[in-house]
Order: C-alpha cells, then structure tokens, then sequence
C-alpha cells in the first residue's frame, strides 16, 4: 500500500490544489475517473463556449442590417466548430503528461471510493485495483447531468452534456432538438442550435426561464428566445417519452391548468440542472456529511466533517462554476501549502460569486436579487438603464423602447446605499458585470462562519479572534482573491496577476 502526503480526486480545480502541493515537495497521488481536465475542458464550459462563440457571430450577422452592414448566406460551419471544440478537449492528455513528469506525484485513471477516512482502493481502468492513504485529501470529483425519472426516455434515447461531448457528438446539427431543462445549460444549447439552423423546443418545469436570475432578466430572455424562434414550453411537468416516424414525443401537462401537451425532434438533449458525483466514492465509509442532496458540506475553508478530507468545485453544492471552483482551491493551497500563518488564512466568501450565462444576449449577475435582499431584511431601492442611452448602445444599434434593449439593474440598500446585487442582460454582459464583483469584494471583511459545527481547532480559532481580512482595491494580490466569470475576456485582465506572481 503508498502512502502520500497528499491524494486529490479530480482534475479539474483540483489542479491548483496539486500544483501547490508539488511546489512543496509533497507526494501527490492524482486521481482522474474520466478525462483529465475535468468537466470545464471536457463537456462544460470550454467546449461549450468555443460553440456559443460561432453562434453569437451568426447572430451579429444576421442582424447587423440595424447598423447598416449587410451579410449573405451567413451560416455556421459545423465541422469548423466541430475541429475547434476537440481541439480543446483533445488538450486533456497533456494535462496528465505533464504530472507524470514530477517524480513525485503518481497518476491514476480510475474510480475511488473510501474505506476510511484516510485509506482509498483505486478500481483501475486496465481492471486491477490498489490501495493507498492520505495524509491529506482533497475531493474535486465534480458533478454530472441529473438525468429525472421520465417513462420511456432510457429506451427513446437522449443526450446530455457528458454524453454530447463524446462518441455521440453530433457530424452536423439536428434538424429539431428538444431540450427539457431551461437552466443555463440548456438556454445556451438552445441558442448554439438555433443560430445553427436547428428547430429548437425548450420544456422547462420552472414558470420561468433561467430561474435564478431577476425575474426582469428571464422575461427579456424569454422575448428573445421566441423572436428567435426558440420555442418555450413553462410551466409543464414531463410524463413521458415515446417515438413516432423516427422522431422522439415528449409529452407534457402544464402543472398549473392540467392541460397537456407534446412536443417532438430528432433528439432530446436533458439538461435540467446537475447532481454531485458522491455516489462512487463510498463515503459512508468515513465521517463526511452530506447535505439532502448528496453533496458534500464544508465550512468557509472547505474543511468537510472528517479531519483531513476537504472538498471544494461541484461537488460541494456551493455554486457550479469553475470560477467558483479555482476560488477554492486558491485558498486551499494558500492555507495548507504555503508559509502564511493562521492569522493570514483566506476563507471562503460566497457573497460575491458572478454568475454569467452565454445566450444571446448574456446574463449576467452577481449579488442578491431584489427579493432576497427584501427577504433578508434590506430596505431595497432598484435602478434600472438600458443600453440605448448610452453611446456605445446606440453605436450597437439600440434605440430607446427596442424590445431587445437590454439593461443593467442595480439593488440597493436605501439606507447604506451599498449594492446588494448587480443583473445585467445584453451584449458583453460577462465583461460589463466584473467591476461589480470586484466592488464587492473589495475592503474589509470579517470571517463569516459556514456550518459552524465543521470546525478544525485552527478553524475554531480563527472564527473566535474573530479573523480578518483586507483586499486593497489598489492592489494586484486583491485578484488572488476576487472571482471572475469563466470563460470571459475579463479573464484576460485577472490572469495577469498570476503571470507577476510567477515572475
């Protein structure tokens, strides 16, 4: 049996964690169940950009006669795309090549599962099995489609993301897609088929689209994704899936009226939401707790229930972004694999995490929605401006009453006057939300404690002093620190820390 300083499961943020550990010296072993890289370069945000990317230009396109620029024949290259997104994920290999050339960390492509809290057996892909123990280990195993209970699906047939970006990715686009899940993975779906000629159907369970943005915000979608041709089904409850002529009916019942409906394509692509990847790791083997939903709890320094085990990305139902992600591995490996003392410790902070979805417009938000702030006791004040008063929205080709004008709305404390929450929707929304989060999360803050009960004795410490922290909004470490939306160009800006910290 091996015994390592430090085992992380999972390749995607997980990375961080691992980078930080060999900078150390440490022994490492890295566990990868799938392709290296994780769910952003393999079937989420990635490749899915690389797609939203070709959409939005056959958009602009299109519609750039507003501005007096006419295109022909606009259309989208499906094996251009195509090349792109593998291009992409083909990059997963190296990721693992590049760790096998440290003598001391060892690569694992295979499924973990505990025995105890420190003590894991390796089903290998090649069929054989190991054991080995952790002094530390790190849980970043993500999540995956959660694919809901419909009679006659599994024998229709179906897409998701994991199984899209794999052998069943499609040589050209469907002729009509349907798409159960109006969340964001399947609004942007929506928008790369629909751009790509598709026939496009959306049934989603929620009375909105997109559900977790400013009610404003989704009904502005909603007008675009029709205006566009994207059909919408709300509302509606999914009984069932059957075939009929070589095309795939689902049927439907509106759960407020009871009237039903159906609705039929070449494909179903199942994209209501996602659920943590706990099933395989056996943890009823070891103290960690898990929430109702089977994620992992963790407190603001991602430490789990059991002492040496942390969990940080998907898997700890926080929020499922890969910028959310990096986040937490950053403070890992700022607290556990460097030379700052407890009393420089950085603590998870989810007040502030931008949450960007890639339609066409983008949405963006970070902060409160009026009615959280309402019901978290705020006196709320709102501003609203669109994008047509400004130059740069009249440049676009925006005037004002343009049912596609978008806008940014604000939340506002009446009393404070401090921003609650930022929601914006239109053009480079991504970009125009950053100056927000960083707003935000600039100055001081006080530890917040997350699951009190989950507490290291330094943790406990920490939380009596109690511990501060500061992040001068001059300064370059401030980004270390401040979430940015991935995959957006203000990326572009926020890595340039890193380049000078690695100077």
């Amino acid at each position: 049996m091996k015994n390592y300083d430090v085992i992380v499961i999972g390749t995607g943020a997980g990375n961080i964690v691992t980078d930080a550990a060999l900078a150390k010296g440490l022994s490492v072993a890295v566990i990868e169940r799938g392709r290296f890289g994780g769910t952003c370069l393999n079937r989420g945000c990635i490749p899915t950009k690389v797609m939203v990317t070709a959409a939005n230009r056959v958009r602009e396109a299109r519609e750039g006669s507003r501005i007096g620029v006419y295109a022909d024949n606009v259309r989208m290259d499906w094996d251009v795309v195509s090349k792109r997104v593998w291009k992409k994920i083909d990059e997963s290999p190296a990721i693992r090549t590049y760790y096998e050339q440290f003598p001391n960390v060892d690569t694992y492509s295979g499924t973990a599962s505990f025995l105890d809290n420190h003590t894991l057996s390796v089903a290998l892909d090649g069929g054989k099995s190991l054991t080995m123990k952790g002094k530390k280990i790190f849980i970043a195993t993500g999540g995956r489609t959660n694919i809901p209970a419909i009679p006659g699906l599994e024998e229709a047939g179906y897409v998701d993301s994991e199984k899209f970006f794999g052998p069943d990715f499609p040589k050209k686009p469907y002729e009509s897609l349907l798409i159960i899940g109006g969340g964001p993975i399947g609004c942007e779906f929506a928008h790369i088929f629909n751009a790509a000629g598709t026939k496009v159907t959306i049934v989603q369970h929620n009375v909105r689209l997109l559900p977790k943005e400013e009610p404003v915000v989704s009904d502005f979608l909603l007008g675009e994704f029709r205006r566009l041709g994207i059909a919408v089904e709300l509302n509606k409850e999914t009984l069932g899936v059957t075939g009929k002529d070589g095309k795939k009916v689902l049927s439907f019942r509106d759960r407020t009226t009871g009237e039903e409906g159906t609705a039929e394509a070449e494909e179903i692509l199942v994209a209501p939401g996602i659920r943590p990847m706990t099933e395989l790791l056996h943890l009823e083997n070891t103290d960690v707790r898990l929430d109702s939903r089977g994620y992992i709890e963790t407190n603001e320094f991602l430490e789990t229930t059991a002492e040496g085990i942390w969990a940080l990305g998907d898997v700890n139902g926080k929020a499922p972004f890969r910028h959310k992600a990096n986040y937490e591995a950053e403070i890992l490996a700022h607290n556990l694999f460097s030379d700052n003392p407890p009393d420089h410790w950085r603590w998870a902070d989810y007040s502030a995490v931008p949450a960007v979805t890639y339609t066409y417009p983008e949405a963006a938000h970070v902060g409160m929605t009026e009615e959280e702030a309402k019901k978290k006791g705020h006196t709320v004040e709102t501003a609203m401006n669109h994008y047509s008063t400004s130059a740069k929205g009249y440049a676009l080709g925006f005037e004002p009453g343009d049912p596609d004008d978008g806008f940014v709305k604000l939340v506002i404390d009446k009393k404070t006057k401090d921003i609650l929450g930022a929601h914006i929707v239109g053009p480079e929304a991504s970009i125009l939300i950053q100056p927000f989060v960083d707003a935000l999360m600039a100055g001081s803050h006080t530890i917040h404690p997350i699951h009190e009960d989950i507490a290291s004795e330094t943790a406990k410490k920490l939380r009596a002093l109690p511990l501060t922290r500061t992040l001068a909004p001059r300064s370059v470490y401030t980004f270390s620190e401040t979430m940015t939306p991935h995959p957006s160009l203000s990326e572009v800006v926020m890595w340039t820390r890193y380049y000078y910290e690695k100077k």
